[in-house]
Parts: structure tokens; sequence; C-alpha cells
């Protein structure tokens, strides 16, 4: 069956290539995130992740279709993508000596238009973060388009005092979620008795 990847995040890609599974079309969801007014940042991840599978599996109906969403959240406010430097800076210095949760929804929509969802939460807990610190990393611009404004799995990793849950989550898709979610969509996985591998 054809796989296709409802979303340009390379690092989504990246993730997918770990578990052996290489999408035959790329083609990313076009809708509206905004989010609702008092929305729960897990709500609005599902949602949104829904929305996105929705969207592409309408063009694609002969193809298995995933999609995800990644929120960063303080307590009930969920932080934005960042895409400037003062919504980056913002972002760390809210983040910076506390406790965040991170919500990665996956939604799959097999060949028969069932529809298959997951939810990884993990709780990520960062240092306390000087100006300069704040500073360096913005000019590093790896915050740019990230959730709360930076990325695990680059140099913001030293900032984290602990961690509770899915670091591939963290990342953008959670692996566990994900494998278990294609194999029960009927998707050969590498070391299944089905596999064409």
């Amino acid at each position: 069956m054809k796989f296709v990847l409802a979303s340009a995040s390379p690092r989504r890609s990246e993730l997918l290539a770990r578990i052996g599974v290489t999408p035959d079309i790329i083609d990313p969801a076009e809708i509206d995130e905004t989010p609702h007014k008092n929305e729960r940042p897990a709500d609005y991840a599902r949602r949104i992740a829904d929305a996105k599978a929705f969207e592409v599996a309408t063009r694609r109906p002969q193809a298995l279709v995933l999609a995800a969403d990644t929120v960063v959240a303080v307590g009930r406010r969920i932080l934005p993508k960042a895409e400037s430097e003062t919504q980056a800076r913002e972002c760390l210095s809210i983040l910076s000596g506390r406790r965040h949760r991170v919500f990665s929804a996956i939604t799959v929509i097999d060949i028969e238009r069932h529809t298959r969802r997951r939810l990884s939460t993990s709780i990520v807990a960062f240092a306390l973060l000087s100006d300069i610190e704040i500073d360096a990393y913005i000019m590093g611009g790896e915050w740019h388009g990230k959730a709360g404004g930076y990325a695990i799995q680059g140099h913001a990793e030293a900032w984290v005092r602990r961690l509770d849950g899915s670091h591939s989550g963290v990342v953008g898709l959670p692996l566990f979620e994900t494998r278990a979610l294609l194999r029960a969509s009927g998707y050969p996985m590498a070391g299944d008795a089905n596999s064409q591998e």
C-alpha cells in the first residue's frame, strides 16, 4: 500500500526511518492551526492531527495517511511554534527553570478509511536559563518553527534536567505509538511476519 506522510517536517521523516519506514509520498496538510478559545493542549494536539490526516486523506483515497501534531504546554497555555526571535525568547523565558508538558498526537487513516489515534504525553524539566544562554540559542536559529521555541534534538538538550516520557515524541513523532498504529493499520513493519522486507 502507498504510505503518505502528511507533514513536510524532515524530523518526522528521519524518525520514521529509525523504524524502517520511508513514506512513498510526502504531502503536507494546509490547515488553520489556530487554537480554539479555552482549548486544552491535549485536545488541541488531537484535533490538529485529525484535521491534517483528514485533509490529506481526501486527496489520497487509496493510501494510508499518517499525520501528527506536537504541542508544548505550560499548564493550560499552549506555546506557539516560534516564528520570530521575540516569540522564541518569550517561550524560553517561560520554560526556564520549569517543567512543561509535550503532547504528540498521531492520527492514521488506512485504505479502508478506518481512523486510529494515539497520544504521547511527556514531561520535560528545564534548567534555569540565563539571558546569555537564551541569546546564544536565539542566534543559532535552531528555534525557528519549533513548538515552544526549542529543539530537544539540538543544543537545547543540554538544558533538560529530566525527561519523563518519549524523547522521539518531544522531537515530533513518538515512535512506540507510531509503530503500533502502523501495524494495527496493516502496514508491513520490518521484523514482522508479514513484512515484505
